[in-house]
């Protein structure tokens, strides 16, 4: 994919709107089989607020997108993949690049960016950049019950500003320049708890029996 012009630009970065997103998401259900039902049992919502996801009435937050896509037995990088091949085998004679105006971009509630960063989809690897806003969260309350679970090993470097961790029994705040890794499977809540933007490049490492399809 090539970009020559500042409207290809903007096409670009107001990709994955509301209705695109959900859109996506209900093409990645479809593809497995999955109902409306059977997909907010897995999420503990109501049929109803699944459809409403799907068809971008409601634009889900951070929390909620990881859940949706574990609940699919999918990757937040099937979500930017749309058409490309998982497939694909990597380039061993060349190189890919992808210039930063076509970085495929999902807003979610609240305010925050997901910008993907890898060049190309990859089973077993997501790398992309959050940016969060001042008082910004990755869920839609400050419960305990409402912290993230999801599948793989995370690796994360603040570039901007500072971001707020909280874990079941204990709170980290990770600085520009400061780095931070964990299991997925440990409960855990990303938040901008400062008056400044946060800007943050992650990586997440799929376990290779982790049955994606």
């Amino acid at each position: 994919m090539t970009t020559s012009s500042v409207d290809d630009a903007g096409r670009l970065l107001d990709a994955f709107d509301s209705e695109q997103l959900g859109a996506r998401l209900r093409q990645l259900r479809e593809e497995r089989g999955l109902t409306l039902k059977e997909v907010g049992r897995r999420l503990g919502i109501s049929t109803s607020a699944v459809s409403q996801i799907e068809r971008g009435v409601l634009r889900p937050s951070v929390n909620r997108l990881f859940a949706f896509v574990t609940a699919l037995d999918a990757s937040l990088v099937d979500v930017f993949g749309g058409p490309e091949p998982v497939d694909a085998p990597p380039v061993l004679d060349g190189y890919v690049v992808r210039r930063a105006v076509e970085a495929e971009v999902v807003r979610l509630a609240g305010g925050v960016v997901f910008r993907r960063l890898s060049p190309g989809p990859s089973r077993d690897v997501d790398f992309f950049e959050s940016t969060y806003p001042p008082g910004s969260t990755g869920s839609s309350s400050s419960a305990q019950n409402d912290l993230l679970t999801h599948v793989g090993y995370e690796i994360g470097t603040v570039t901007q500003g500072e971001l707020t961790i909280d874990f079941p029994d204990e709170r980290v705040v990770v600085r520009a320049g400061d780095t931070v890794s964990y299991a997925c499977g440990t409960p855990h809540r990303l938040s901008n708890q400062s008056d400044g933007v946060t800007v943050a490049t992650w990586v997440i490492v799929h376990p290779a029996d982790a049955g994606r399809p």
